[in-house]
């Protein structure tokens, strides 16, 4: 059953080391304190499992001491031992970051196809959630970039729109809309986020949820939001 969900971003400038100079950016700043106060969220929940999930190449699990990198991004950062393990993707890699250093709990991860057909997000999400008695879901996943690469800095009403629904819908609690998202957006909105968001909405099904929108900004042209979900009592 889910008890909690964050959601996150998971750019690689997230992590420090991909910037040279932690701290010097402020609004960079203020994103990565909004990602650990949900991740102490969550874990204030004392879940028997979390899960993470994030957008990837394939749907597959992948092994708890599975290492990540940004080496595939020029950068020379590493997060756990390479042991022959699969190496997550960027998603997971965040994921993997913005859990360390705090106690180890039992954790299941997960890439979903950035391009996963709703039905097969929502039914990974539900698989999730019937792992243990308390999930805890920590879901991986950015927001429209097309600003970023066609045109930065200018109006982009698509995007826009798309913000204002993801950002409603997570601030609602609102499995529902987040399952209504549109696929056919993800291409001409250069959207990564759209599948793991409909992973959580599996998880949470019809059940009740107390929200809180932690962020919701565009500071690298590209959108990114951070949100708790805690089941309402």
């Amino acid at each position: 059953m889910l008890i909690a969900a964050a959601v996150c971003p998971h750019p690689p400038l997230l992590i420090p080391e991909a910037t040279g100079a932690p701290g010097a950016d402020a609004e960079l700043t203020r994103l990565r304190a909004a990602c650990h106060r949900a991740v102490a969220a969550l874990l204030a929940e004392r879940p028997d499992l979390i899960a993470v999930v994030g957008g990837a190449p394939r749907t597959a699990g992948y092994p708890p001491a599975a290492p990540g990198g940004l080496h595939d991004y020029g950068i020379p950062f590493r997060i756990g031992r390479d042991d022959g393990a699969p190496v997550l993707p960027l998603s997971l890699t965040v994921g993997k970051w913005l859990l360390a250093g705090h106690a180890a709990r039992p954790a299941a991860w997960w890439g979903i196809a950035s391009d996963a057909a709703p039905a097969e997000c929502l039914h990974l999400g539900q698989e999730l959630a019937a792992l243990a008695p308390r999930v805890a879901l920590l879901a991986l996943g950015d927001g429209p970039a097309r600003r970023a690469r066609a045109a930065p800095g200018a109006p982009d009403p698509a995007a826009d729109r798309y913000d204002d629904q993801v950002a409603a819908a997570l601030a609602a609690a609102d499995p529902a809309a987040l399952a209504a998202l549109d696929p056919g957006a993800d291409r001409p909105l250069e959207i990564a986020g759209r599948a793991a968001w409909q992973v959580l909405a599996g998880a949470a099904g019809d059940d009740a949820f107390a929200a809180e929108l932690r962020y919701r900004g565009a500071p690298f042209e590209v959108s990114y939001v951070v949100a708790s979900w805690r089941r309402a009592h």
